[in-house]
């Protein structure tokens, strides 16, 4: 607090006009489960009095936080990796005069305890106000706005609210670009860009202690190994450049809130852990359907669930490289994107793998993956092969859109043979559900871009069925299908519908509904035509 009230952030509160307009807000602590030493204050915009609160009357404003899928992406590119973060970002904006009596709090005069309380309020924008995003976001957007170019894409791309994650080729322009733009945000709002970190010690020993992260001021950036730097929620290893995990499992009890808290408790953005979190999917559901919120679940589900939570916690083991290729994406050329899908009757899947042809061999990296619970009820096995499908080009939509990047080659494949005949049709027309999915498909990817894989073969054929271990994790789903580290032939394939007449997705064919429809007409006029003849019969003798 005293900080805040240092800074300038918050001010004592002047006295009240009678039938002036006043808030105030409630002030508690938060503490992080790593930091349980620290805590910090945030106001409650959102407690009510009479069914009202402060964040009720508010307006969110438009989302400018960028996509974090997007920003992660982005972040493997290059060789030299720069993290950064903005000095408390929601007080560099102040709120208008006009406004600041609906941001009054209680504290103690002079930030002594032994003090009485009295009144304060907040200049600036508040941690916890509904619209403090998006003004903070708009705000720092507005100060680079008239920088230089890449200073712009940095701040407007590369920022997720205020934390800062990107990569470029070189140590020197890492430096040039962070110094620029600490020089455009100190000039333009005295906004502090620091806590800055690398997985290169040049770019750290060019900044002044102060300015670095906290678990590298201390270090001899010549002599000492580079630590383990958390940032937007992952573990990098700035030593090796990789990503790594760190599972603990807080004590929970058997519950299914508490196995829903414990699998919340995992983050994977990128679906780096996919085909084993699914698993824990699979039972929440299954516990779901049993059991309410706080009661016991049964001994057979906390067996099951135990070895899910051991499966998970081999994840320690596993490393994924930052950096997509040893050469720089953005200085490759020759970049193919290779998206494999899957469905079974627990799971849909999608992996995406990038391949880079070199002349001393085939690259091959994980990209982005999704796994996502199948529909419970209603849905055939075609059905969820279709969604697999339409999962797949999503997962390449995310990946074009973020990577930013020409491929040479976009390749999607399937084992139903069943769905890549739905997309390749062009002679029978299905039903609603089909046909809405496969314009979708066929909207982002034409029906050039779809190959069959064998189900031995097809990494996403894990995320449906699910893993048990780590070390399967890394040789089918990360490391991608063997084929790809070879070079791939060109085969044009032809995929027929199968069994069209007994797939229940494929309206009738209009030829035989014609000739049904005639046959019909014909039977009701003959029909007719008996009836009238046998009522317009003279009698052969008549009386008269």
């Amino acid at each position: 607090m005293e900080k805040v009230i240092h800074s300038g952030a918050a001010e004592i509160a002047p006295d009240l006009k009678d039938g002036q307009e006043v808030w105030y807000l409630p002030l508690f602590g938060v503490y992080h489960p790593k930091k349980k030493d620290q805590i910090r204050g945030v106001f409650d915009s959102s407690a009510a009095f009479q069914g009202v609160s402060l964040n009720s009357v508010l307006l969110t404003g438009p989302n400018l936080t960028n996509n974090l899928v997007g920003v992660l992406l982005r972040f493997r590119k290059d060789a030299v990796a720069i993290s950064a973060d903005i000095e408390q970002m929601f007080y560099s904006f102040l709120v208008n005069v006009d406004h600041r009596d609906y941001l009054r709090f209680l504290w103690y005069k002079d930030n002594d305890p032994d003090n009485e309380l009295i009144e304060y309020r907040m200049r600036a924008h508040v941690f916890g106000n509904s619209p403090s995003p998006s003004v903070a976001t708009f705000g720092l957007h507005k100060r680079t706005r008239n920088s230089d170019e890449d200073i712009v894409n940095f701040v407007e791309k590369d920022f997720y609210v205020d934390d800062a994650l990107t990569s470029v080729p070189t140590a020197s322009q890492a430096v040039d670009l962070l110094k620029r733009t600490q020089t455009v945000l100190k000039n333009n709002g005295n906004i502090k860009l620091h806590k800055i970190a690398s997985n290169h010690t040049d770019v750290m020993a060019a900044f002044s202690k102060e300015d670095l992260s906290k678990e590298i001021k201390l270090l001899d950036l010549e002599k000492d190994l580079l630590p383990i730097h958390q940032s937007l929620g992952l573990s990098w290893d700035l030593s090796t450049d990789n990503f790594v995990f760190h599972v603990d499992f807080a004590k929970k009890p058997n519950t299914r809130r508490g196995c829903l808290s414990m699998l919340h408790s995992i983050y994977d953005p990128l679906g780096f852990a996919g085909p084993l979190v699914i698993n824990g999917k699979v039972i929440l559901r299954e516990i779901t359907a049993l059991y309410d919120w706080d009661d016991d679940i049964d001994p057979s589900f906390v067996c099951r669930w135990e070895s899910w939570k051991d499966s998970v916690s081999s994840l320690q083991q596993v490393t994924v490289p930052r950096m997509y290729f040893t050469k720089s994406l953005s200085q490759s050329e020759t970049v193919e994107l290779h998206v494999f899908c899957d469905a079974s009757e627990q799971a849909v899947s999608a992996v995406s793998y990038m391949r880079l042809p070199t002349e001393t061999g085939i690259e091959v990296s994980f990209v982005f993956g999704k796994v996502k619970l199948a529909p419970l009820h209603g849905h055939t096995m075609p059905r969820l092969e279709l969604c697999a499908a339409l999962l797949a080009v999503d997962v390449a939509e995310i990946v074009n859109m973020h990577l930013n990047s020409k491929f040479t080659i976009t390749k999607f494949y399937s084992d139903s043979m069943i769905v890549l005949g739905y997309i390749n049709n062009q002679t029978r027309r299905f039903y609603n559900y089909v046909a809405n999915r496969v314009e979708r498909i066929l909207r982002t990817s034409n029906t050039s871009q779809w190959n069959y894989v064998k189900s031995t073969e097809n990494p996403a054929d894990l995320g449906t069925r699910g893993l048990k271990s780590a070390q399967d994790l890394y040789h089918g789903w990360l490391r991608g299908p063997e084929f790809l580290y070879f070079n791939i032939e060109t085969v044009n394939e032809s995929f027929p519908l199968i069994n069209p007449e007994q797939d229940k997705e494929i309206r009738v064919n209009a030829n035989r509904t014609v000739e049904a429809s005639a046959g019909l007409i014909r039977l009701i006029l003959a029909t007719v035509e008996n009836s009238l003849s046998s009522k317009l019969t003279v009698p052969s003798q008549v009386d008269i």
